[in-house]
């Protein structure tokens, strides 16, 4: 386990914040006698604390793949399954699968197949919730398609939400990545969406929690 370097500075003030916090809980309650009262804010600072830490974290995972596998690109559930035209990039019918992050999940995201990078475009945008329907095409966003070896092109799309408002990728078009490498990072919340070839065979269903990294979301085909 370590911390995303995205959260270094988010950690540093948060740690100052309620630093100062909690030496005030300390001298205005404590030393007054209302021990009851300094023990609950104190236990709310830390749980806080704790959160802030913990959304920042990346597990030490060694991806296992096949050479057509694609792999989840984030931890969270998935919400929809569903053909569907892509009109950024395809302008074409696609399968679509997408996968909700909560505050909880990790928020690092990986690269789901290996390939070259031949698309990378950052949209603004709004910060609808992330399951809105309008939430994958009007919300702040990141486009990135990698193209497999076989010829196949597979398109991943950071989502923002109503609380995510940041994103960060770190990939560039005409380089070459590795099934879960790291491309980026979606700070406090929300969604990405895969659209993938028409042939590809789904090995999740809507509701399955699925772990960035593990969880083979699927296969290209040959």
């Amino acid at each position: 386990m370590k911390l995303h370097r995205e959260g270094y500075l988010i950690i540093a003030i948060a740690t100052v914040i309620i630093g100062v916090l909690e030496l005030g809980n300390f001298y205005l309650l404590k030393l007054l006698g209302w021990t009851w009262l300094f023990v609950l804010i104190s236990l709310v600072l830390l749980t806080f604390y704790y959160l802030v830490i913990q959304f920042f974290r990346v597990p030490n995972i060694t991806p296992v793949f096949g050479e057509n596998d694609i792999l989840c690109p984030a931890d969270g559930k998935v919400v929809v399954i569903e053909e569907t035209e892509e009109n950024e990039y395809f302008k074409d019918r696609r399968i679509q699968v997408s996968i909700f992050m909560s505050p909880l999940n990790v928020h690092a995201n990986f690269n789901p197949i290996s390939g070259l990078i031949k698309y990378v475009k950052y949209h603004k945008g709004l910060f609808l919730v992330a399951w809105h329907p309008k939430s994958s095409t009007d919300n702040e966003r990141s486009t990135v398609v990698t193209e497999h070896k076989s010829g196949k092109e597979v398109l991943f799309r950071q989502i923002a939400g109503a609380v995510a408002r940041r994103i960060c990728y770190y990939v560039e078009p005409g380089q070459r990545v590795e099934t879960g490498s790291e491309y980026g990072f979606i700070k406090f919340g929300s969604r990405i969406d895969l659209f993938l070839p028409l042939d590809t065979k789904i090995n999740v269903k809507i509701g399955d929690v699925v772990k960035g990294r593990i969880t083979k979301i699927g296969e290209l085909s040959n």
